[in-house]
């Protein structure tokens, strides 16, 4: 955007990794709903494509905002008139520097994980939002224990109706062939062959794509397809290795059956969780899906400035930080403005996409003193994934975020088709989780964003016999 809007400026993007995220495949679903696939690309494509961008590849080591500096690992300075930070965040490991734990967020990390599943018999997964989900659903040939925090699975996408409509499909043997994937796989030349170091955690890669798992070869030792354990309202305790675990003279479980009755477990294995509840279980590693934290250590040191709770940097509505020249965008920066009444921040590829985009036009706005009002994309929160083989649209105040006892869900749902939920404030529709084909996207994202009074509909509102689109074109 900035390539664009600047053509005669000189544009660095700063990047550690050798290859770029490109958005292909864009499609605007509706309003606010947009699909795409994000791909490797060689960081040449896009200094072929728009001549005035420069691919620096290296990571930042300080950046001095009082000078209007970024000083590189290898050695060099650049100076800047206006700073985007759009680096992302990293994975919030349960447990840092334990080789045993494996935290999923680039490429690399992805195929590590890829290479000791091949070996494994039994892991142990840990987090319960949209990796940990697709994680547990595409896993075969390996007993999954799944550890989560909350009462039902997915607890960051959906509530528990949609997870009890959900579970069915992770528990069926018959797995229907996933549909093709679009996305073409770049990788450096050769270093497949070499076999990639295991990805450290404080390297930070660039976030996978939302379809990160095709291509992947996601199976373990054994011959079943599918065999997922849910450990619920639990989280990590600690983590024993083989030596501790025989001192601690501690009982672990084997793999749980339908009979209640769990049997102590005879094997050994390399490394055994041990769960808040209680129960202990061994396992070949275990995989760390606990979500993201921004990355700012980079640009914290000598620089002042405001950063969010959740450990973001704050910016206003003009994507701005709180040094001047500086604006970030995507999960590394914090909105600390006063959002919609229907939108939330939530660390996405949609999100990152909007974000940065408007960036640009903010910084080209103040640049030449313009005005500009907050992006279209802020009004409503939007998205839409697949989970478990489904299409899956979140809009609004899906789980009712932030609205206290005072509201109502109304909902729908044929089992092994579509679930349909919508979050009801004084009459008027604040969210809604649509699962499945159920073509009530455009619909519900009008009715959410004009805010019109439903209360004469009542219950008829998701009734199936009505056809609500012809209602409210």
């Amino acid at each position: 955007k900035l390539a664009v809007e600047f053509p005669s400026e000189d544009i660095f993007l700063m990047t550690a990794s050798p290859v770029i995220k490109a958005i292909t495949n864009f499609r605007q679903v509706s309003r606010t709903l947009e699909e795409f696939d994000v791909e490797e690309q060689p960081s040449s494509l896009l200094e072929k494509r728009y001549p005035n961008i420069k691919v620096i590849q290296s990571g930042v080591k300080q950046l001095k905002s009082d000078e209007h500096k970024i000083f590189t690992e290898d050695g060099k300075e650049y100076m800047y008139e206006k700073l985007c930070l759009c680096a992302g965040a990293k994975p919030k490991l349960i447990f840092e520097g334990n080789p045993y734990v494996l935290g999923i967020r680039d490429t690399d990390s992805a195929q590590a994980f890829q290479k000791n599943l091949a070996q494994a018999e039994r892991i142990v997964v840990v987090g319960n939002g949209g990796i940990a989900l697709e994680l547990v659903y595409e896993i075969q040939g390996c007993e999954v224990i799944w550890a989560i925090k909350d009462k039902a699975i997915g607890n960051t996408f959906f509530d528990a109706g949609a997870a009890e409509f959900l579970i069915p499909k992770l528990t069926a043997e018959k797995r229907e062939a996933p549909l093709k994937c679009k996305r073409t796989k770049y990788t450096m030349e050769g270093s497949a062959e070499k076999g990639r170091p295991v990805a450290a955690s404080d390297k930070v890669g660039s976030a996978l794509g939302p379809d990160w798992h095709e291509g992947l070869h996601l199976k373990g030792t054994k011959e079943f397809s599918h065999k997922v354990h849910i450990e619920i309202l639990c989280e990590v305790k600690k983590i024993h290795l083989q030596q501790e675990f025989i001192q601690l003279q501690r009982t672990a479980l084997t793999f749980p059956k339908e009979e209640k009755n769990v049997e102590p477990d005879e094997v050994l294995w390399p490394v055994y969780v041990e769960l808040t509840n209680g129960k202990i279980y061994g396992c070949n590693f275990i995989v760390s899906a606990t979500g993201v934290v921004p990355n700012v250590k980079p640009f914290l040191d000598g620089n002042n400035f405001a950063v969010g709770e959740d450990g973001g940097l704050k910016v206003d509505e003009h994507m701005r930080t709180s040094l001047p020249d500086i604006y970030a965008a995507g999960d590394i920066c914090t909105v600390a403005w006063e959002p919609s009444p229907v939108w939330h921040q939530m660390r996405l590829w949609t999100q990152a996409r909007q974000m940065g985009w408007y960036a640009a036009k903010c910084m080209v706005a103040d640049t030449s003193g313009e005005s500009i009002d907050l992006d279209f994309s802020f009004e409503l929160f939007a998205h839409v994934t697949k989970f478990f083989n489904y299409k899956v649209v979140v809009l609004g105040k899906y789980n009712a975020q932030g609205l206290g006892l005072d509201h109502e869900l109304m909902l729908r749902c044929t089992k092994g088709q579509e679930y349909v939920k919508v979050v009801m404030q004084n009459g008027r529709m604040m969210g809604a989780v649509l699962i499945g084909e159920t073509d009530l996207e455009e619909t519900f994202e009008n009715l959410i964003l004009n805010q019109m009074d439903l209360s004469a509909y009542g219950e008829d509102l998701l009734n199936p016999d009505i056809d609500i689109e012809d209602y409210f074109d």
